[in-house]
């Protein structure tokens, strides 16, 4: 189990949202300060690293909670959807942020390093407000027997993006990586479930839990609820229903591994779902289990799955999966996967995608390399840095459109292991 340094309390909800700011200095000559400051306010979050220097008052004011606090509060209809990327370790690699009405990446400090655990994977990263979270994770121990095999960790590190910092909060009950993790809506709580310890490095090592928590964020602490009926790793979580009533779906993931002529690990995977009610904001009531969405032989296992939110009906969010190259659509009625989609530009079986969700438009992320002709890849001003090509999807129009953008990482992307959360600013 992995220990950090004692958890930073989350800030309380009465605590002024204003950094204080030397009022003699001018945000925009000519303009009253109140008025400058809703004005660069507009300023897209990506956008404002790059001004920050421009003056001492817009360095100020570009890096204080009053920026926002106003977006927050005027431009809540217009927040930029951004995309967050890990690529891989944060504590080793920054994540970067991407902004794809503007095409512009912006870099994010790394999280504290631990000097005792290195090479984090598997682990989950969601926003709720300003905050950023990072839960949980596979990770090699410096300080356990063998050094060689991986270990679930429990922390949980928040980004504020009001200060531009990292803090600790109070770690899980039990580690795990490789679990299904979403915020309760409208709740100020995070749910995860299941896990494990496997390590990317490993693929059907390491060990399988049943175990279900909840994350209070006003009160920083951690509540055990009931368990799933069995194990289950490699699983997606979300909600359905608003309200009172509600019901937490973990879908998919894998449970016990058999091996192929006692050699090679093989993971048995779930064609099923299980569901809790969850009443008033809580748990524990049981688990009951939904059908195989599949049947055997349509497909091996769950791919990466998505959930839009912001559809007609808030209580039925949309759950779609993206099985090579082709996105489904999941009908609860009928407890099926419908053909919804597929790609406009195909790409080779064994290419690896990215798939999330943003501003209610599903994004299948490739690198360029893959879906560009071999002349084309052989260009000397790629080698640095890949091209990735970004294939969008509207659910509710049923249209396409793409962009291309270049990787602000000078290494390939690896989007088996890469995590990619969304963030409104």
């Amino acid at each position: 189990m992995t220990r950090f340094p004692p958890p930073s309390p989350p800030p309380s909800s009465s605590s002024s949202l204003l950094i204080p700011t030397d009022e003699s200095l001018t945000l925009i000559p000519g303009l009253p300060n109140d008025v400058s400051a809703l004005i660069l306010s507009f300023i897209p979050f990506s956008h404002q690293a790059r001004l920050r220097p421009t003056c001492k008052s817009w360095r100020l004011f570009l890096s204080s909670k009053t920026l926002i606090a106003l977006r927050q509060t005027h431009h809540r209809s217009n927040l930029s959807h951004l995309l967050c990327v890990f690529p891989q370790d944060p504590s080793v690699a920054a994540p970067f942020l991407f902004d794809p009405r503007t095409l512009a990446w912006c870099p994010l400090p790394p999280m504290p390093c631990n000097p005792h655990v290195y090479g984090l994977c598997n682990f989950t990263s969601l926003s709720i407000g300003p905050h950023l979270y990072v839960i949980g994770g596979s990770l090699f121990d410096t300080r356990s027997f063998p050094i060689d095999r991986p270990s679930p960790s429990s922390a949980v590190f928040r980004f504020d993006f009001s200060t531009s910092s990292w803090s600790f909060l109070a770690p899980m009950l039990t580690p795990r990586g490789s679990f299904a993790c979403a915020a309760v809506p409208n709740s100020g709580e995070i749910l995860v479930a299941g896990g494990g310890s496997r390590h990317t490095l490993f693929s059907a090592a390491g060990s399988r839990m049943s175990s279900v928590e909840r994350y209070d964020i006003g009160r920083n602490e951690w509540v055990a609820m009931d368990g799933l009926p069995g194990f289950r790793a490699g699983c997606a979580g979300f909600f359905v229903g608003d309200g009172e009533e509600r019901e937490f779906w973990v879908m998919g993931g894998y449970g016990e591994s058999r091996t192929i002529s006692g050699v090679f690990p093989v993971d048995e995977h779930y064609r099923d779902a299980v569901v809790m009610e969850l009443k008033n904001g809580n748990g524990g009531c049981r688990w009951r289990e939904v059908g195989e969405m599949w049947e055997a032989g349509e497909r091996m296992r769950l791919g990466k799955t998505v959930v839009v939110e912001d559809g007609d009906d808030r209580s039925r969010p949309a759950v779609f999966m993206l099985d090579r190259n082709v996105i489904f659509r999941y009908d609860m009625a009928s407890n099926r996967w419908r053909k919804e989609s597929r790609l406009p530009r195909q790409v080779p079986c064994d290419s690896e995608f990215g798939f999330v969700v943003l501003d209610g438009e599903l994004h299948v992320i490739t690198l360029l390399k893959a879906v560009e002709p071999a002349e084309i890849r052989r260009s000397r001003l790629r080698k640095r840095a890949g091209t990735l090509y970004i294939q969008i999807y509207h659910p509710k129009k049923k249209t396409w459109r793409s962009l291309i953008t270049k990787s602000p990482f000078n290494y390939g992307l690896d989007f088996n292991t890469a995590v990619m959360s969304t963030i409104r600013l």
